[in-house]
């Protein structure tokens, strides 16, 4: 069986709709009244001269005026007097046709680009948001709301997740990705930057901190690789003079960062760097030890518990109201919030940015955007949209007739002067 794709329309407000109801109603009895007066006044003064004559042309022009207004509004919605005359009852009839022509006019007319951009440069959005999140309530409220949608967004996140997404995105494309080329880049532009430095830096003081707080760790290690021979006040004296030597070369190297062995260590890098480059050996094995590492069943276990540490540290830091990272936020929003309130060029930008964004949003969504009302419009019953249309303008199509009536008899009185001096 078939289903009907014409949907009457919903009353989204049955108050409205009756208040609306009332006020046509209204309407329609003063058109009447005016028209049942003009008949009146018609019959009383038919056959008079002078005054009256007036009187009654004027009467007779308005009833003309009146009824031949009630026909045209009438004409809009429905048969009048249900006698289906030609060219009545539009909308229910050509609903299709003024849904395609309103489609059009609206494209036409609010959907240009100069109008856009006009209506986004009035409604001076950056100079509204700057207003709104100066008050402290509602940037409070944003970082809120910011911090529970990630929070919720990161609750969402389950293992499989990350896991289908190593293995089905990342290691995929990481096996078509050469690694050598990008490994060399990087890692001469660190050296070339000196970016390597820091990281140097921090592994000596970590060393050096090891080394100094764990002698006899380091002891037990070198003495179980001492040879069984050895005796052991000899073994423990080397190797107690091998963690003074290997301290004070680590705090050499730290100190100085002039050291023989940084320069030899940027040596190193800078080579490697240019070997992942263009020796084809070299990129080899680079390859060879991309191809182990990923085929290792330890990196999705890795990816999981980077993720889930990740996460854990996240969550705590945004859930806490007064944590560091909803503070850090708050103290942005604030800053950004200042400078769209004293920063003209960047409001202006943002301004333009955002009617950039709403052209192109039209540009390409626009004719879409305008078919709502084409489709809508076809899925209406014709009468029930009539119905509806005439709830909502018919009160105001009423003046139409009051105004036939009263400018009908003016018409009226001012032929019938001027039949009268032609005679």
């Amino acid at each position: 069986m078939a289903v009907s794709t014409v949907l009457p329309l919903i009353t989204p407000d049955p108050g409205a709709d009756e208040a609306r109801r009332r006020g046509l109603r209204r309407m329609r009895t003063v058109a009447v009244s005016l028209l049942v007066l003009a008949a009146v006044v018609y019959v009383a003064t038919l056959g008079q001269d002078g005054f009256w004559g007036f009187v009654n042309a004027g009467a007779e022009a308005s009833m003309v005026g009146a009824i031949a207004d009630w026909f045209a509004v009438t004409a809009l919605f429905k048969h009048p007097l249900g006698v289906p005359i030609p060219h009545t009852a539009l909308i229910p009839k050509r609903k299709d046709e003024l849904g395609k022509g309103l489609e059009e006019f609206v494209g036409e007319n609010f959907l240009q680009e100069d109008i856009i951009r006009d209506r986004v440069a009035a409604a001076t959005i950056s100079a509204r948001v700057g207003d709104w999140l100066s008050d402290p309530a509602n940037a409070r409220r944003v970082v809120d709301e910011v911090a529970d949608v990630t929070a919720i967004a990161l609750g969402k996140v389950r293992d499989d997740h990350i896991a289908d997404l190593v293995s089905n995105a990342f290691v995929p494309r990481f096996r078509e990705e050469p690694i050598a080329p990008l490994l060399g880049s990087l890692l001469s532009e660190m050296v070339r930057d000196d970016l390597h430095h820091g990281v140097v830096d921090l592994c000596l003081d970590e060393m050096h901190r090891w080394l100094v707080h764990n002698p006899d760790t380091f002891v037990e290690v070198l003495s179980e690789r001492a040879p069984w021979w050895a005796p052991p006040r000899l073994n423990e004296a080397v190797t107690q003079r091998i963690h003074v030597e290997a301290v004070r070369w680590i705090e050499d190297i730290r100190d100085n960062p002039d050291h023989h062995a940084r320069a030899a260590l940027d040596s190193m890098l800078t080579q490697l760097g240019h070997d992942l480059l263009v020796d084809a050996a070299t990129q080899d094995r680079a390859e060879r030890f991309k191809e182990r590492l990923l085929d290792h069943p330890q990196v999705v276990t890795t990816a999981i518990s980077l993720w889930k540490a990740m996460r854990a540290a996240l969550l705590t830091s945004v859930r806490e109201r007064d944590g560091a990272v909803r503070q850090r936020l708050l103290e942005e929003l604030n800053s950004f919030a200042e400078r769209l309130r004293t920063d003209a060029s960047l409001r202006e930008r943002m301004d333009r940015t955002a009617a950039d964004v709403v052209v192109f949003g039209v540009s390409r969504y626009g004719e879409e955007l305008t078919a709502v009302i084409t489709h809508t419009i076809e899925r209406w019953d014709g009468k029930e949209a009539a119905r509806r249309i005439e709830l909502h303008v018919g009160r105001d199509l009423q003046f139409i007739r009051i105004n036939g009536t009263i400018v009908g008899g003016l018409v009226g009185v001012l032929i019938h002067a001027i039949s009268l001096l032609v005679h």
